[in-house]
């Protein structure tokens, strides 16, 4: 009964959908046929199925609620649970540290820049300022991004690139459009945490596979793969959120192998790409963008307030996501967010910033890296770029109860397990190294570590 009422709960059973026969759901349970046939008789007197003489039972419409994200997947202790990490983080007052969040601190982006384009985007034709854009987005930005898609050895064509509302909502039409409940999507463990929460809006199935300091390891990623079929692969390629690692040029052709040989689509979120000194590998370059969608934005880099995002795929499914992009949101990012990140990214302003941003990410790491050393807090790699370390704390200690003290202090952090969909990372911590650097949350560990001693 528990298990019928989760597939309906998670929507990989809707009003009207037959339920597997009595003889197929007692092999999948493992129990005997009159146990099924008391399930779902008990279920039918509860409201929940219909049973049709000769035809089965069905799943009544009154037994569908909504979708509540927080009744799909495993339970979870909420100070590990990755939408009350974000709520926490984008609801911190101004007087709070947050080294747990996932974006820089504002003197360290392109404040100047921005206003300046802010600036001349408000002298534009009253057109951009008040209609709907392209389907497309912005003609000018994606012209820059195709230019900047070359340089990285990618040769797409103009209807090869589709702007979006953001990163997250360009992941959003890929799992839209490629997805469908029941389906099993592979995810890296540990992974960026918002694409658990995203996955179980399209009530799909999760597979954990374990990512290492130079990705996934190729025969545990083809064994995964061979076992489960998964549909789609999410996953950072450089600077992986929250390790910070890259892939290795013998770990991206061993998973595009694997990825073509098994029909895997595999959707690569390059949202930290400008933030390396010198390109990793690509998987969307190695493949030619032919089975791998690129996805990215500028949120980390530029503005999490300008937001737009990108898709970069085949013609044939960028056509598709056109559309799809028109019927949920009529259209992609706002004209105005686009003109202001096309105008930022075409002076030589924003190169310059991005090198001094790496330069001073650099000297935080180093930083930080000592800070949480002095607290026998130790990183499991030193990251090339980016702003994230993905720390190991002492034996004993447990990184979500640490989290819970420190947010009494009003220090917000990223415990472990809020990464891992196998809940093995709850001796863990992710660290932006922009927000750590200070003594008050270097106080605020050492008080919470030595109240778990």
């Amino acid at each position: 009964m528990a298990a019928v009422r989760t597939r309906i709960a998670a929507r990989a059973l809707g009003a009207g959908d037959r339920l597997p026969s009595v003889r197929e759901f007692a092999r999948t349970m493992r129990v005997s046929p009159s146990t099924v046939v008391e399930a779902y008789d008990r279920l039918v007197a509860d409201g929940v199925l219909d049973a049709r003489r000769g035809a089965g039972f069905y799943v009544r419409a009154a037994a569908l609620m909504p979708l509540s994200l927080g009744d799909i997947g495993p339970e979870r202790e909420h100070d590990i649970d990755p939408l009350w990490v974000t709520r926490q983080s984008l609801d911190a007052d101004r007087t709070s540290a947050m080294p747990g969040c996932g974006w820089l601190p504002p003197d360290w982006l392109p404040e100047a820049a921005l206003r300046r384009a802010l600036r001349r985007v408000a002298r534009s034709a009253p057109e951009l300022l008040t209609n709907y854009g392209g389907v497309q987005g912005s003609t000018r930005l994606r012209r820059i991004l195709l230019g900047r898609l070359v340089e990285e050895g990618l040769h797409p064509a103009p209807d090869q690139l589709l702007l979006t509302g953001s990163g997250t909502q360009a992941m959003d039409l890929v799992c839209r459009y490629l997805l469908r409940p029941g389906d099993r999507v592979l995810v890296d463990d540990p992974g960026y945490f918002n694409y658990h929460a995203l996955l179980r809006a399209h009530q799909v199935e999760l597979v954990a596979v374990p990512f290492t300091a130079t990705g996934p390891d190729p025969a545990t990623f083809e064994a995964i793969v061979r076992q489960h079929r998964p549909r789609l692969y999410l996953t950072n390629s450089a600077l992986q959120n929250p390790t910070g690692a890259s892939l290795s040029p013998r770990t991206a052709h061993h998973v595009l192998r694997i990825a073509t040989s098994h029909d895997l689509i595999i959707a690569e979120d390059d949202i930290f790409a400008d933030f390396e000194p010198s390109p990793s590998p690509r998987l969307a370059v190695l493949d030619g963008l032919e089975s791998v969608i690129r996805v990215g934005s500028f949120s980390k880099s530029l503005s999490a307030s300008v937001r737009c995002g990108y898709i970069a795929g085949c013609a044939e499914w960028v056509r598709d996501l056109v559309d799809l992009q028109i019927a949920t949101s009529f259209g992609g990012p706002s004209p105005v967010a686009a003109e202001v990140i096309a105008e930022v990214l075409s002076g030589g302003g924003y190169r310059k910033h991005l090198t001094e941003l790496r330069q001073r990410l650099s000297s935080a790491r180093h930083r930080t890296a000592d800070r949480l050393a002095r607290l026998g807090i130790v990183p499991a790699l030193l990251p090339r770029g980016g702003f994230y370390l993905w720390c190991q704390l002492p034996p004993g200690l447990d990184s979500a109860t640490i989290a819970r003290r420190c947010l009494k202090q009003g220090v917000v952090l990223a415990p472990g397990d809020a990464f891992s969909l196998s809940q093995t990372a709850g001796s863990h911590l992710r660290f932006n190294v922009a927000h750590s650097d200070n003594d008050r949350v270097e106080a605020a560990l050492r008080d919470a570590m030595a109240e778990g001693i």
